[in-house]
């Protein structure tokens, strides 16, 4: 009997000492089971809810408008990405080396919104272009910026607009980072003071596979359509917002899609004004004031030569158009920052362009300035 209980003893033993140990690796499975199990689940929810427009589809338009444009009026157009309203000078972001996933509060998003429609209402633009406009998105507090900013317009400032809108964001839930951003509804807003015939949303080549897709921008154009007096030709409107953080690929495919549509349009004999954030610098831009620095987002680079002849890519460098969110911008050394020239028009040999102007307006509420651009139909 004592030869079985010293056979046993070491035996028990062991089982003492292992039995700590497997418990922890019970445990690690069991974690990784589970955080294997959520990330299928989250992948099969934005795979069943992926937002999947068509190629071509109309776009929402409410009627506003209340005169039309004519050959050898003049009129103003501006473009401006509002940053969601929660962009402004406090805010710095995760995906351009800043910190920030949620980056302003209710009351902060409220005030960026009214300021922007201040400004707007300030210049009076005939057509203004919008990017980054939100619908019912977590990371602005559900506010509906879109009537946000149109009933401000009309409201405060008697300034009525004919309002096109479409999707180039739109996702149930975004899972990433932490805390994750959770869902957005966002994209493009055309506001025009002359009466639009229709509106359309035009699908941009995606950039990105599976499962990477799943919760990332559409990017698309929205072309709105607005009739002239005594002309029959009509005045096209390209608003656009063109990718971002993709590895040049993207621009290039999205870029030359714009380029085939511009010039069908022009071919047809319409007029045309494509505007809005490129993320990327006309070669015929001179950037050299805003040298780029290391560790920052880089912008992409549009070889204006591509154009045939009489295409107008216009850009004012004498103002930076938008600036890097890997810092806040409030307290920081201006000069020191790092600003870019992204945003602008590309316009057809049949409209005389008399100005295009960067409105300085010191990054306060959102990371971009206006672009504001006078002209005429011949």
């Amino acid at each position: 009997m004592t030869n079985d209980r010293n056979r046993e003893m070491p035996e028990n033993r062991r089982a003492k000492r292992n039995g700590p140990l497997l418990k922890i690796l019970r445990f690690v499975f069991s974690l990784a089971l589970l955080l294997l199990m959520l990330f299928a689940g989250v992948m099969e929810f934005l795979t069943l809810t992926e937002y999947r427009p068509a190629e071509r589809e109309r776009a929402s338009v409410e009627p506003g408008g209340r005169a039309l444009i004519g050959a050898g009026d003049s009129f103003t157009v501006v473009t401006w990405n509002c940053g969601y309203g929660a962009l402004g000078d406090n805010a710095d972001f995760f995906m351009d080396g800043g910190k920030s996933v949620n980056t302003a509060d209710e009351e902060r998003v409220r005030l960026n919104i009214g300021k922007i429609a201040d400004a707007l209402a300030e210049m009076r633009p005939n057509v203004i272009f919008l990017q980054e406009v939100d619908r019912d998105s977590d990371r602005s507090h559900g506010i509906e910026e879109v009537i946000e900013l149109s009933n401000t317009l009309q409201q405060d400032y008697d300034m009525s607009y004919t309002s096109a809108s479409a999707y180039n964001f739109n996702v149930r839930f975004v899972p990433f980072p932490i805390p994750p951003i959770g869902k957005v509804k966002s994209g493009l807003v055309t506001l025009s003071d002359a009466l639009a015939r229709d509106a359309e949303r035009i699908q941009l080549p995606v950039p990105f596979k599976w499962p990477v897709r799943l919760a990332n921008f559409k990017r698309c154009l929205l072309v709105e359509r607005l009739p002239l007096q005594n002309v029959d030709r009509e005045l096209v409107l390209i608003n656009l917002h063109l990718e971002a953080f993709d590895d040049g690929r993207g621009k290039e495919e999205q870029t030359r899609m714009l380029r085939e549509i511009l010039e069908e349009e022009a071919e047809s004999g319409n007029y045309v004004i494509a505007g809005g954030d490129f993320n990327q610098t006309f070669s015929n831009t001179d950037i050299s004031a805003y040298p780029l620095q290391e560790g920052v987002w880089a912008p992409g680079h549009i070889d204006t030569s591509e154009f045939s002849d009489g295409w107008q890519c216009l850009m004012d460098p004498d103002v930076p158009t938008c600036r890097s969110l890997d810092r806040p911008y409030a307290g920081a050394d201006k000069d020191a920052f790092q600003y870019y020239v992204i945003d602008g028009f590309i316009v057809s040999s049949n409209i005389e362009v008399q100005s295009v102007e960067t409105r300085d307006l010191g990054f306060v509420n959102t990371d971009h300035n206006p672009v504001l651009m006078e002209c005429v139909l011949k």
